[in-house]
């Protein structure tokens, strides 16, 4: 199988309403893939054609399976955390381990209580005295206690302070992700994951920006703070991104080589959120 995830021109409507239009990407096992884009872009619904959730346009493959056709067999081995936890009010802590133990194969109960122990819950704790980032954090430590060998991940820290969104990042990092895995990832705060992404995806309006390594993108984009006697110079080689940071201009650049860059001033590594608002600009 050459690629764990595969789309083809998928297609997605509501109505007259195009929200996905003609979008293709493959993802190899091993990689943690930042799927970025604003509001409305298609994001989500590229997640529900992943999850077999809806009809769609295309194909799309999920470890060799078809979503609309073969979601039961597909769920075992794939896991998903939306952007809203939902839980049972009325359930406790030990209870929902006690419940995905007994209906999930993949799940260890080991992990979910390393997990939850690094929280505030407590096993009598119920879903109704918990604070909305309580519920979130339990949610995430039930999945992530499963061994799926996909993890779709909608924003998953929604609600989370800073401190439990790191922590979060660093066990998906230390102590669930591995070469047998693959991960996808949405989420507005694209600063605090681009140092675990291997591979980002940009969508707006339905259609795919940009699709990419993280290394491909590090030799492809770079940012100069110009030089005042070269700004002509760099202006000619027609920046796809101009700023101004405390009297200095720098200016990013989108397939230049380095070697000429270099001659115009400090070069530096952009990161994806300057690539992301540099590549929509103008994207309709």
């Amino acid at each position: 199988m050459s690629a764990v995830i595969s789309v083809c021109h998928l297609s997605k409507h509501y109505g007259k309403q195009c929200v996905l239009n003609d979008v293709s990407f493959d993802i190899p096992v091993g990689r943690i893939v930042g799927l970025i884009g604003p509001n409305g872009s298609g994001k989500t619904s590229t997640l529900k054609a992943l999850l077999g959730l809806g009809s769609f346009e295309g194909e799309v493959q999920v470890l060799g399976m078809d979503p609309r056709t073969r979601r039961d067999a597909l769920m075992n081995e794939v896991c998903f955390i939306a952007d809203v936890a939902i839980l049972p009010r009325w359930l406790t802590v030990a209870q929902a381990v006690d419940f995905v133990e007994g209906v999930h194969p993949g799940f260890k109960r080991e992990k979910a209580e390393f997990y939850i122990a690094q929280t505030k819950l407590m096993p009598h704790m119920k879903v109704k005295a918990m604070s909305k980032g309580m519920v979130a954090q339990l949610h995430l430590a039930l999945i992530m206690a499963i061994n799926a060998k996909v993890l779709v991940l909608d924003e998953p820290t929604l609600g989370l302070d800073i401190l439990y969104r790191r922590q979060f990042y660093q066990n998906l990092l230390e102590d669930y992700f591995d070469d047998n895995k693959t991960i996808v990832v949405t989420t507005h705060q694209i600063e605090e994951v681009e140092h675990i992404l291997s591979d980002v995806i940009f969508i707006n309006e339905g259609k795919l920006v940009l699709a990419d390594t993280m290394d491909a993108l590090g030799e492809r984009f770079i940012e100069v703070a110009v030089a005042p006697e070269h700004m002509q110079q760099a202006r000619d080689l027609q920046p796809v991104q101009t700023q101004t940071v405390f009297g200095q201009s720098r200016m990013l650049f989108d397939s230049v080589a380095r070697e000429v860059l270099s001659r115009l001033g400090e070069l530096r590594r952009p990161g994806i959120a300057d690539i992301y608002i540099a590549t929509m600009k103008g994207v309709r």
